[in-house]
């Protein structure tokens, strides 16, 4: 592993959860204390649940927290696939109810018809963010960097300037938009939130040299990553 990456490992789940949503409420909090807000993006899927309840009860001026997500899957959020229904069911509850929520999906039939509306809307974001979170599927995805992705090297390349593209790919299932790996690559704290003995074999692959597994590219970054992972 990287000098640069830091592996926290914990026996379980909510360990895990509470550890890093510590973790993101201190840097939420810094944020706040030097601009006056912050800006967060966040990960959909089954891991991130647990860490939401957390996150949702961490005390902090949420009222100055902006959360989007890293990417998001091209369904309303009716659609129980849906990444915004997550965060607006499982994160922005509780103490975090009163954080902004900025959605990646917009009421067309295609990201590449949306592609605009959500560039206007994702530039207005005060970038660098503050906080990303990203998990891994076990096919070596991160984002929606899928393997045989239809623009993964555009998404992938780090001097592409483009903030969100539109991503399709076999393992995907409905077309996607995700942030780009330079965006990903700026946040003043990135995370990597993975769970199970699979996943952790997928990491290790994703770290051996020519590697092409799209995590591998986040990996191979010359930042500070720091990757919680429990069994």
């Amino acid at each position: 592993m990287s000098e640069q990456h830091i592996l926290h490992a914990f026996d379980d789940g909510p360990a895990l959860a509470k550890a890093l949503s510590a973790s993101i409420a201190g840097q939420l909090r810094e944020a706040i204390g030097v601009r006056g807000e912050a800006l967060m993006a966040v990960s959909g899927g089954s891991t991130p649940k647990l860490l939401f309840d957390a996150l949702s009860n961490e005390t902090l001026d949420w009222s100055r927290v902006t959360v989007t997500l890293v990417d998001e899957r091209w369904v309303p959020d009716t659609d129980e696939r849906s990444n915004a229904r997550l965060v607006e069911s499982q994160l922005l509850q509780r103490k975090a109810a009163d954080a902004e929520f900025v959605p990646l999906y917009v009421e067309t039939p295609t990201p590449e018809a949306g592609i605009g509306e959500v560039r206007a809307r994702v530039a207005a974001l005060k970038q660098p963010f503050d906080v990303i979170v990203l998990g891994m599927g076990p096919d070596g995805h991160t984002a929606s960097f899928f393997p045989g992705g239809d623009r993964l090297s555009e998404a992938l390349d780090v001097s592409n300037t483009a903030l969100v593209l539109p991503m399709r790919a076999p393992g995907a299932g409905e077309p996607r938009i995700t942030f780009t790996l330079p965006v990903l690559l700026k946040a003043q704290a990135l995370y990597l939130h993975i769970q199970g003995n699979d996943k952790r074999d997928v990491l290790a692959q994703a770290e051996q040299p020519g590697s092409t597994l799209p995590v591998a590219s986040v990996l191979r970054a010359k930042r500070p990553l720091d990757i919680y992972w429990c069994p």
